[in-house]
């Protein structure tokens, strides 16, 4: 199912990027944000050499919340929208399933804004102007992000934990916003769940990582992007966050994509991009006033 999931991005930023020319890119592989288990975690780093406007965008490199690595020289036309807009772009990877949990790879990705941030003169971006993205896990782990981030612990050994990890701007693609309803014990829980082993988990440990149950009025502007058809994750988690962006008078909209399912293709996803895009350039692409 990852694969899968990882194919319909693909799909969808092929459609997008095949008519454009590529801007030239700096790339910087396998940087690494942090340890465990004595095991490094990376990100690869996408700088646009022309007109980089300062600031940054997080892709979060997840399908069933299982985190692969694709050498990265493969997967820059995956940012080239961006990257034209003159984004630098982090392909955040995290600690994968099955071996990891949902938390421990929400902790991971809260963990590479603070780096990242953290080293904002390193990677010549703006701290105040970084945004996240992601589709399905990705999506749902960019909505964690933007639901729930904190100022940092001034009391943390690691320095980067003294960092806060808030974003600025967030874009999640057909991603889920309630997982309580995906546990093991939901009982109208759909059978494709049990093939994604991130998902054994019970609906009282699913609550700490449901973004829709961490909507406050801080929250950062959010853009979401869903098929009224998706059977994986249907259109009604999108639908209940963006109630409550709106009640919470968070800046926030919802495009819904008639007729698609868990990823978009041909006009949908020329759209869906330019609207990620679009969304980016509103909410990040103006330096911060000084």
């Amino acid at each position: 199912m990852p694969i899968k999931i990882q194919s319909s991005l693909l799909a969808l930023v092929v459609a997008v990027t095949s008519q454009s020319a590529r801007a030239d890119v700096t790339i910087t592989p396998d940087v690494v944000y942090g340890h465990k288990l004595g095991l490094a975690m990376t990100c690869d780093v996408f700088t646009p050499t022309e007109n980089p406007n300062g600031a940054a965008v997080l892709f979060m490199v997840s399908g069933g919340w299982y985190s692969g690595w694709t050498p990265p020289e493969e997967s820059q036309f995956m940012f080239q929208a961006l990257t034209d807009k003159g984004f630098t772009v982090f392909a955040v990877r995290h600690g994968s399933s099955p071996k990891f949990s949902i938390a421990e790879a929400v902790s991971d990705v809260r963990h590479s804004v603070r780096f990242i941030r953290m080293n904002a003169e390193r990677f010549k971006i703006d701290p105040q102007r970084m945004g996240v993205y992601g589709m399905s896990a990705g999506g749902h782990l960019s909505l964690m992000l933007g639901t729930t981030a904190d100022d940092g612990d001034p009391n943390a050994k690691d320095p980067v934990d003294k960092v806060s990890d808030r974003v600025h701007a967030v874009v999640a693609y057909v991603a889920p916003t309630d997982l309580r309803i995906m546990a093991k014990d939901a009982p109208d829980r759909l059978p494709a769940y049990a093939r994604f082993p991130a998902l054994d988990i019970d609906a009282n440990t699913a609550k700490s990582d449901s973004p829709l149950l961490y909507v406050t009025s801080d929250d950062a502007p959010t853009l979401l992007l869903a098929g009224d058809k998706d059977d994986l994750v249907p259109v009604e988690h999108s639908r209940k966050i963006q109630a409550a962006f709106e009640q919470a008078n968070v800046k926030s909209q919802l495009v819904e994509f008639k007729g698609a399912g868990h990823g978009f293709k041909g006009a949908d996803a020329k759209k869906s991009t330019a609207d990620m895009v679009a969304w980016f350039v509103t909410h990040l692409a103006a330096a911060t006033p000084k």
